[in-house]
């Protein structure tokens, strides 16, 4: 059975869609990864298959193609763990949701993922979420940690989740996920100073970087 997944990457600050396809079928075992991926992607193999195994569900031998696309472009990191096995579960018919692939066309995957199954922390979630809604995408289930940073993008339901299992069950309707509220800029009022930059001469970079980081509580 075929399965296809949306998941991400980055190319410096610029998100691009990835589809993960995934073929499941009777045969010689083996699992193989095709796409241009890069080492961390192909160790993705052993985490994904331990991780399935270690969130209790039967993992047969099966003959497993993963095919990253477009396959003309580089694919790094390890946020593809989550995908990748959402979309065997699926080939494999382990997740049993009616209707799942109309809800997987506007659903985004991302997560590295553990060997008991846990989904741990990625970078880049801001310019991936940012262009998840460019891309008219609906929601997206990240890791955790992930949350907070990501409800920062208007436009897009952001689902927090600790394991595969967790995930898993949210599929089956079997367990609910509250959507992360939207991040809220805390203003810290409009008091007055007595003295500003200024009265500060020269010193253009310490100026400069003062700025920056005080834009960050802005």
């Amino acid at each position: 059975m075929l399965s296809i997944i949306h998941s991400m990457a980055l190319h410096g600050l610029d998100g691009y869609l990835i589809s993960v396809q995934v073929d499941v079928a009777p045969g010689m075992p083996c699992f193989e990864i095709v796409g241009l991926p890069d080492a961390s992607v192909r160790e993705s193999k052993e985490r994904v298959k331990t991780a399935i195994k270690n969130s209790g569900i039967d993992f047969f031998s099966r003959r497993v193609i993963v095919n990253l696309a477009p396959a003309n472009i580089k694919k790094e990191g390890s946020n593809f763990d989550l995908p990748i096995a959402v979309g065997i579960l699926i080939a494999m018919e382990k997740v049993q949701k009616h209707e799942i692939q109309s809800f997987l066309e506007k659903t985004l995957f991302l997560g590295e993922l553990s060997l008991d199954g846990k989904i741990n922390q990625i970078n880049g979630v801001l310019p991936i979420c940012i262009e998840a809604v460019k891309k008219g995408l609906k929601r997206i289930l990240l890791p955790k940690e992930n949350a907070k940073e990501a409800s920062i993008v208007k436009g897009i339901e952001i689902y927090a989740v600790d394991s595969l299992k967790q995930v898993v069950e949210f599929l089956d309707n079997e367990k609910i996920l509250q959507k992360e509220s939207e991040w809220q800029n805390e203003k810290l009022g409009d008091k007055k100073y007595p003295v500003d930059f200024s009265e500060v001469k020269g010193q253009e970079t310490a100026k400069r970087a003062l700025e920056i980081a005080a834009a960050r509580w802005t």
